[in-house]
């Protein structure tokens, strides 16, 4: 039907896979933090918390992948764009730190992951490992 298109979903085993990719790189890291799968609409799909992460990352790492869905942009280019004067991004309901990735299959948001609980290159780092698992699952 012309008038429908047809849409991919993250699952919740998928959401679960990544969170243990990024879980891992955490580990590697020596980062205790929370990780959190959004789906497609930016509502909650997983979210995992490590032993010893920060209560207050929950939240964030929730407006992480939030942010990255809604504006379909890694968190980390709200904070370059913040250094470099676009202070207009503040009256935005995005978080402008390093950690939040939108998941792009084809040329869909499907999600986003959400990390919080190291430094901004750490939830980045993080991040950057659940979404590439489910990179490496397209081919």
């Amino acid at each position: 039907m012309a008038a429908l298109i047809e849409k991919k979903a993250l699952t919740l085993s998928a959401a679960k896979s990544i969170a243990a990719a990024a879980e891992a790189k955490a580990v590697q890291l020596n980062v205790a933090a929370v990780i959190s799968i959004m789906d497609d609409g930016a509502n909650l799909l997983y979210l995992q918390r490590m032993d010893g992460a920060p209560i207050g990352s929950v939240v964030v790492s929730q407006d992480k992948s939030r942010s990255s869905v809604l504006f379909k942009s890694p968190t980390k280019d709200y904070e370059t764009w913040l250094a470099g004067g676009l202070t207009s991004m503040l009256k935005l309901d995005a978080l402008p730190f390093e950690g939040g990735i939108p998941f792009v299959v084809g040329d869909q948001i499907v999600g986003a992951i959400g990390v919080s609980g190291g430094s901004a290159p750490q939830d980045g780092q993080i991040a950057l490992a659940g979404a590439n698992w489910l990179l490496s699952q397209e081919s």
